[in-house]
């Protein structure tokens, strides 16, 4: 009997393991909790604090806007940052050595009210116990007695929709064929040039204003009317950015004077002094550098919302001098550094990104963030880029246990064995980190769009899975989400979707009864994607030109070579020699590579159904038609390496990077396909009827260009080939392709299943592909995780480009993920 127990008992991750332990939220090893006291100590309770809803950064914004009516959107901006710097309440933590917040102490959330907030739709109350939101009688009555009445008529989502065509705003309304996300965000997911900051100071950027200002042609309407309001923007962001600091100090001094253990006095002080010098001189130490860059992204979270927040970028690469420095020097060891970007990381996840805007939430499951904190890949000059910081990073993730930062490694050619071994073992432990990019791929692209060599090579990822270039991107307008679903729906229903019963909402391609060969029905489905896709073309513009009357960043601004050499805010475009590098969002290409291999296999060529007898098993969700959805389920399927399914995918693909090679955007850049959509698959599978490839109506759509749930069956390169397959590689008009993999315990156990997971990333890297991320989880643990939720409320899965609690996760998304295909070598 023992014996068979031992047979029988899974593998499990490493993180599984601390669950079936009992072992509680804290640093993952023992030697980690001794080393490190204060962080074990800091994260007792943290995921037990409640959320509030920081109602200060909306009041102020509206009290300096009330104040600046009329005047130029970029001052009006900075002036409402340096209210807000000057006014916002702040606090230093019983246990913190970095110091900076955007808003009270625990865990919160910032309500934005200048984009299109739906708190604004109905009179705001008190939260009541066991809300997730915490919201005070206070922040009640200042939204409805003093946000509300202010910000209803200036949202830019309500001037969006107003601006847009009107039959392109009864699509858009509609949130589930075309979801726009420009006025959900102010900007699309960033890093700033933290480099910039801790080479120069902000004192060294006021300067660089203060000289363009002083050179400006005083006759010139243009430098009066657009240039001199942006350096003075600037130049007040910039003062109030180093006064904020200073409150700091100050709050640091006073505590320090209050403090009667000796050894919190002296970290109090060194608070003080650390405040006192950045970040408005450059930083000297490490310590100061972590500072100095928290420091800039407090402020960024509160001068803008930048889609799934603000980014640490190559982290490994601007703060490894002064790291390589301290330690030489005997100022600094390898726990100390932990401790710091440890205390940085616990600053991140106090900020809990939520979504307020129409339609937007079930886009974002389960607390959705990406401050992706890039490691590896190259140097500017083409040499692996490596270093002792980018091994800490990958200690970090291994014992930290939070699901910050969002950790992503950029993978080539050369990437050095023991960074790769390293990185593997991390993926291992089974919270999905790091997310995985290659250089073969992106850093040509970047290339053929426009990029020097030296600039691709720098890349860093941002967000989900879309990398950018510092100092020359400079798209920031948030994108649209397209459904593929529904484009095939209505291709098989004249331009109809049964939700929506007799209403069309795409063109008449005709009844697919009449089809007589499969370029018929691919035909349709061209048209109806053309009609989609020009009403996203359209909304775009729209949002990107109207956007810079209402939003502004003068700090983000003041971060960017180009914006400050141009004098131009980053909302503002065209900057000359910017890269506009947008895209639009595809979701459901597995299920429509799948749905239309089974008519052409099925209806086309095998002649085994008829086209009317499809679309009634299609009509009755399957019902009483079991044995047409088994021929379905059956037909060639997407991520099995099958030439016949894989193709369809190239010509989808095809089709749609050669749309966007014809359009250019309102500021002379691209559109590219990419395929990112967070969470959207679920809730734009949930407006669908039942799909050919034998899915059943309103269950989730495939994400990303990972192949449909549980369609591939031949092993995980198998699914790499596919995908690799069916990328359009002759077009530059293409972005981000997100792929998840889910791999049992078992297979990657012991020295043996490390080995088999590097060559496999390999074989990856060599395939050119975008993007590689993994889950390292049995399906019984994620069963388990369902019925008993408070047991593995630590449980940490891979969604999409992020992680997240398996248990905040909806009903619907949790089985998608359980659904997945587990794949073993």
């Amino acid at each position: 009997m023992t014996q068979l127990a031992e047979m029988t008992t899974p593998v499990l991750s490493p993180q599984e393991a601390r669950i079936q332990q009992g072992l509680g939220i804290g640093l993952i090893s023992k030697d980690a909790q001794k080393k490190r006291v204060r962080i074990h100590k800091m994260l007792e309770g943290f995921r037990d604090l409640p959320i509030r809803l920081n109602v200060e950064r909306a009041r102020l914004l509206t009290e300096s806007f009330k104040q600046t009516d009329g005047q130029p959107t970029v001052l009006k901006w900075g002036k409402a940052l340096a209210h807000i710097l000057a006014n916002v309440p702040i606090h230093i933590g019983a246990n913190e050595l970095v110091v900076g917040s955007a808003g009270p102490p625990g865990r919160f959330a910032i309500l934005v009210p200048e984009l299109g907030e739906r708190v604004f739709e109905q009179e705001v109350r008190p939260s009541e116990p066991g809300d997730r939101l915490v919201l005070t009688k206070e922040d009640a009555r200042v939204i409805n007695e003093e946000l509300k009445p202010f910000w209803e008529n200036r949202q830019f989502h309500n001037a969006y929709l107003k601006a847009l065509p009107e039959d392109t705003r009864r699509i858009v309304e509609l949130f589930c064929i075309i979801t726009p996300t420009g006025t959900a965000r102010s900007s699309l997911a960033w890093n700033h040039d933290y480099e910039k900051v801790l080479r120069r100071g902000i004192k060294g950027i006021r300067k660089e204003a203060q000289e363009r200002l002083a050179s400006l042609d005083p006759l010139d309407p243009k430098n009066k009317i657009e240039k001199e309001p942006f350096l003075n923007a600037v130049m007040i962001t910039c003062d109030a950015i180093v006064a904020f600091a200073h409150r700091y100090a100050k709050l640091a001094r006073n505590l320090a004077d209050e403090e009667t253990d000796k050894e919190r006095k002296k970290e109090l002080l060194e608070i003080a002094e650390v405040c006192e010098w950045v970040p408005e001189n450059p930083a000297r130490t490490f310590r100061e550098a972590v500072q100095s860059q928290w420091f800039i992204q407090t402020v960024s979270r509160l001068e803008q919302r930048i889609g799934g927040t603000v980014g640490n970028g190559r982290i490994d690469q601007y703060l490894y001098p002064y790291y390589e420095k301290d330690v030489e020097e005997g100022r600094l060891t390898k726990d100390e550094a932990l401790e710091l970007l440890e205390c940085l990381w616990i600053s991140m996840a106090r900020h809990v990104e939520l979504y307020a805007s129409p339609g937007s939430l079930s886009y974002t499951d389960g607390y959705a963030h990406w401050e992706a904190t890039t490691i590896g890949g190259l140097t500017r000059d083409g040499k692996d880029a490596t270093n002792d910081l980018s091994y800490l990073m990958l200690q970090s993730k291994r014992e930290f246990p939070l699901s910050y930062p969002d950790l992503a490694a950029r993978i080539h050619a050369q990437t050095p064995e023991p960074f790769l071994h390293a990185i593997c073992e991390t993926i291992k432990e089974g919270t999905g980190f790091p997310k995985l990019f290659f250089d073969e791929e992106i850093i040509p692209l970047f290339l053929v769009k426009g990029a020097n060599i030296e600039e691709a090579n720098d890349y860093c990822i941002t967000g989900c899975t879309e990398p950018k270039l510092p100092n020359r991107d400079a798209v920031s307008t948030g994108c649209a989400w397209t459904n593929l679903g529904a484009m095939l729906e209505m291709t098989l229903n004249d331009g109809r979707m049964k939700l929506f019963g007799d209403e069309r909402y795409g063109v008449s391609t005709g009844d697919p009864r009449r089809f007589t060969s499969y370029d018929d029905l691919w035909q349709a489905f061209c048209c109806q994607g053309e009609n989609i896709m020009k009403h996203t073309f359209a909304q775009q513009y729209v949002a990107d030109t109207l956007k810079s009357q209402y939003i502004a960043a003068p700090m983000c601004s003041s971060l960017h070579d180009l914006c400050m050499k141009e004098c131009k805010d980053i909302h503002s475009g065209p900057i000359k020699d910017a890269l506009y590098l947008g895209y639009i969002d595809t979701t459901g290409f597995g299920t429509v590579i799948d749905s239309l291999a089974a008519i052409k296999k099925l209806v086309f060529d095998d002649k085994k159904l008829t086209m009317n007898e499809l679309l009634e098993a299609l009509d009755t969700n399957f019902e009483g038609k079991e044995a047409i959805r088994q021929m379905c389920l059956n037909a060639p399927k997407y991520g099995n390496n099958d030439s016949y399914a894989d193709s369809i995918g190239h010509d989808i693909e095809e089709f749609f990077v050669g749309l966007a090679r014809r359009y250019k955007t309102a500021f002379g850049g691209e559109l590219d396909i990419r395929y990112a959509n967070i969470t959207a698959h679920v809730p734009f599978g949930a407006v669908l009827g039942a799909t050919p490839d034998g899915r059943k109506a309103g269950e989730p759509l495939s994400e990303g260009v990972s192949p449909s749930q549980g369609a591939d069956k031949k092993g995980p390169t198998a699914s790499l080939l596919s995908i690799a397959r069916s990328k359009c590689g002759s077009y530059k008009e293409r972005a981000a392709r997100l792929v998840n993999l889910k791999l049992t315990p078992s297979t990657v156990a012991g020295p043996e299943g490390t080995r088999k997971l590097m060559t496999l990333i390999r074989t990856a890297c060599d395939l050119k592909l975008w993007h590689l991320q993994f889950n390292i989880v049995n399906r019984d643990t994620l069963i388990a995780a369902q019925n008993n939720p408070e047991k593995y409320r630590d449980l940490l899965v891979r969604v999409a480009g992020y992680s997240a609690y398996f248990v905040d996760l909806s009903p619907q998304l949790q089985d998608e993920i359980i659904k997945r295909s587990e794949h073993t070598f």
